[in-house]
């Protein structure tokens, strides 16, 4: 639901939730500080969220380098740093077979604690957090790998050898088949789809305030439509018997609705966007639209970047919009190349980590937070209250929750901070604006509103894009508009409807109803087709009284 929940927070989690926020302080101060990432990756782990323990650990373990290698960039400002924990205590380290480890610390002269050796023994608490935190994600692949690179450096280390079995058993029991190689393991889990307690950003989308900013951008794009609250039925997670009930549950949303009489075939919006995505190193497609590049000649209207040659746009306006919006963050930084030219199951994928490339390189040049660029602000990303996503410990808890954002450590953690380099900003002075949750924030909202082209040499996703007006028109498997994208998305009344061929068009007061997967398929497979996209199963009237018939004619 697109609601805050007034429910009575947990006094256990209430109490590392300030925990949490006291160390993100103390890091915004000294955001170099190894021990600071660690300490929070520990509250991180008991509120639940081990994909965000795993990314503060891989943050804590980039700076054990940056002290033991003096060549490193920030290999000053992370001694000094840790210098700070020279006399102790080292609590962070008493864990298992790491506890006392203060104790067995060099002296260097002068009775100075050997910096080196401690960044060492942090590095193994970074490792057991890692492997253990990306097992909980059930990213076994890269839990697997942290562990034995743990235990490359302490063999004997009880907890990253209990982690390594737990791997074993885990990956077992999930691909149901003995595991010879780390490459047999799967690398990709589910963790929480959510705003965080502690997110700031997210705009309240019922408010005057919202549907003014919203209506008044509209106008330019849908004259003859306005955003309006609407209700929704409520997604389930997989087939209910609710399908054959006259009343079903419903919750607040945005919608889209028309002001005017729209003829069958008429135009309904026209929205071009910027937040694109192509993962082909080489296609001709424009940098800035992803439509297709004009022919070369001498009336072509392709212009290419003057500074970085290879980057090319489809017309002089293209051009103008990403040098005011985001190129300029990336040119000449050496970033094309990356997640370009996937293995075929990872296209997806791919598309997802370009998007939330285009929208960091958009909030760093324009100077501002990633979740404030215009473009993503006011989507909604199928997101579910933290109480529903919290894990019961009490002994008569029921199963644990259906946790619903695909996560993995490339995509996640270990390949945006990558980027972020490649664009020359300091992973650690910058955490307030790059932060892991706000990775996780835009995938959120990326997943259920992205529109994807696939390629016709190869049928695999190569351009994708989001474009937040034309997702604020909900889904519906007897749509009355079709869709259109080559480089401006284009909404279009339909000439029938999908149900009785019912004649097309759109009445003032009416819901303009989008469509989101292939509504010519039987109600089984669009309800699982459009689950990726939605975040649950389709609840649309046509998918219920096609679900509720079908159950009353099965036998039995």
């Amino acid at each position: 639901m697109d609601e805050s929940s007034e429910e009575e927070v947990d006094p256990r989690i209430d109490s590392l939730l300030r925990q949490r926020q006291s160390l993100t302080d103390d890091l915004l101060a000294s955001p170099y500080d190894l021990v600071l990432y660690i300490k929070r990756a520990l509250v991180y782990s008991d509120l639940a969220y081990p994909d965000l323990a795993a990314g503060d650990a891989y943050r804590a373990l980039l700076l054990t380098d940056e002290v033991r290698d003096d060549s490193f960039e920030y290999h000053d400002k992370a001694l000094e740093a840790l210098r700070a924990y020279s006399d102790g205590p080292l609590d962070f380290l008493d864990h298992g077979s790491l506890a006392g480890s203060q104790s067995r610390l060099p002296n260097l002269e002068g009775g100075i604690k050997d910096m080196t050796a401690l960044a060492s023994l942090s590095s193994i608490r970074c490792y057991q957090i890692l492997s253990l935190s990306l097992l909980l994600c059930g990213c076994l692949k890269s839990a697997c790998n942290f562990c034995e690179r743990g235990l490359a450096i302490a063999p004997d280390n009880k907890e990253l050898l209990n982690t390594r079995g737990y791997i074993q058993t885990v990956a077992e029991r999930r691909t149901r088949k003995s595991i010879s190689s780390i490459t047999d393991l799967p690398d990709w889990g589910m963790v929480r789809r959510e705003v965080y307690p502690w997110n700031t950003y997210e705009p309240d989308r019922f408010s005057e305030e919202s549907l003014a900013t919203l209506n008044a951008g509209l106008a330019e794009i849908a004259p003859k439509c306005a955003v309006k609250v609407t209700k929704l039925p409520i997604l389930l997670g997989c087939p209910s018997r609710t399908d054959g009930y006259e009343i079903i549950p419903t919750c607040k949303q945005l919608g889209v609705f028309a002001k005017e009489d729209i003829a069958p075939g008429e135009m309904v919006l026209e929205e071009y966007s910027l937040v694109t995505a192509n993962n082909r190193l080489k296609e001709p497609v424009c940098d800035a639209c992803s439509g297709e590049l004009p022919p070369l000649g001498s009336e072509s209207t392709a212009i290419n970047c003057p500074e970085c040659y290879d980057t090319v746009f489809c017309t002089q306006y293209c051009f103008e919009q990403a040098q005011a919006l985001y190129h300029p963050a990336v040119c000449e930084k050496e970033v094309d190349s990356i997640a370009k030219d996937p293995d075929a199951k990872e296209a997806d994928e791919t598309l997802h980590l370009l998007l939330l490339a285009r929208v960091l390189a958009m909030a760093a040049h324009q100077n501002i937070h990633p979740l404030d660029v215009n473009q993503v602000k006011y989507i909604w990303g199928d997101f579910i209250s933290s109480e529903t996503n919290e894990i019961d410990l009490s002994p008569k808890a029921g199963p644990p929750p259906d946790w619903t954002l695909p996560f993995s450590f490339t995509y996640n953690i270990e390949t945006p901070l990558h980027i972020l380099e490649k664009m020359d900003i300091d992973i650690y002075a910058t955490l307030a604006n790059y932060d892991i949750w706000v990775f996780n924030t835009l995938y959120s909202k990326f997943r259920g509103t992205a529109s994807a082209r696939q390629n016709p040499r190869d049928g695999r996703p190569d351009v994708a894009a989001v474009h937040p007006f034309w997702c604020l028109a909900n889904h519906d498997c007897d749509p009355n508009v079709t869709w259109e994208w080559g480089g401006r998305m284009v909404l279009r009344a339909r000439e029938r409807r999908i149900l009785n061929n019912a004649p097309g068009g759109i009445k003032a007061g009416e819901e303009v109803l989008n469509h989101y997967c292939d509504i010519e398929l039987p109600v089984q497979q669009r309800r699982e087709w459009a689950r990726g996209s939605l975040g649950g199963w389709c609840m649309c009237r046509r998918c219920r009284e096609e679900a509720s018939g079908s159950q009353h004619n099965s036998p039995g």
